[in-house]
């Protein structure tokens, strides 16, 4: 079944909390089996969910283990969710390598912009040895509504070849930042309605891609 990777070498950019929240989504609004696999060494993403539904979440940061487990993992649920770790080319290659689908998130600046590079970079090398796979797109993440940055950020990220742009953006909120010392969702905030419908929209276009 759809395997399904949150990755950017570049932290900040919201990978965690989106791969935290596609999870959440998927079993709790979805009704779908789901595993999320850390694979970064802070396990931010196993402590979080760790909090919420045990039973969903493991933590695997070795690069053999990975390529080994998450295969056998997809044939025994209907979604793996992976969070990619920051920096690390080695294992952030070895997941382009056995995930259907590569979600990049990215905030709204120069910095960012260039950093990204990288895991495009990293995207294009397995989409050529894979024959195609896997499936990539980028949204904008952390952003700040109104800003000529954001804009112009969605114009260039347009024209990037072989990896898709999704249309919805996901804006910088408190409640998003406080979901994880609470070990919550967007979902339970009570501030969180419109960081909800973002994220809802967001795995919307995620599933359109994975299926």
């Amino acid at each position: 079944m759809p395997i399904i990777a949150v990755c950017n070498q570049k932290g900040g950019t919201g990978k965690t909390c989106t791969a935290v929240h596609l999870a959440h989504w998927l079993k709790t609004r979805k009704r779908k089996q789901v595993i999320l696999i850390d694979a970064d060494p802070q396990q931010s993403a196993y402590v979080w969910l760790q909090g919420i539904e045990k039973s969903s979440v493991r933590a695997i940061g070795d690069v053999n283990e990975l390529l080994e487990q998450v295969p056998e993992l997809a044939k025994s649920t209907e979604f793996v969710v992976i969070d990619s770790p920051p920096q690390l080319a080695e294992t952030a290659r070895a997941i382009l390598f056995c995930c259907d689908l590569a979600v990049i998130p990215m905030q709204p600046t120069g910095l960012d912009l260039h950093s990204t590079n990288d895991a495009f970079r990293l995207v294009r090398q397995a989409k050529t040895l894979r024959n195609g796979n896997p499936i990539a797109a980028v949204f904008l993440s952390r952003a700040i509504k109104g800003t000529r940055l954001k804009n112009e950020s969605m114009s260039i990220l347009s024209q990037i070849p072989d990896i898709s742009l999704l249309k919805t953006v996901v804006h910088q909120k408190q409640a998003i930042a406080d979901a994880f010392g609470q070990r919550a969702t967007i979902w339970e905030m009570k501030d969180g309605e419109s960081s909800a419908k973002e994220y809802q929209s967001l795995f919307k276009e995620v599933l359109e891609l994975a299926k």
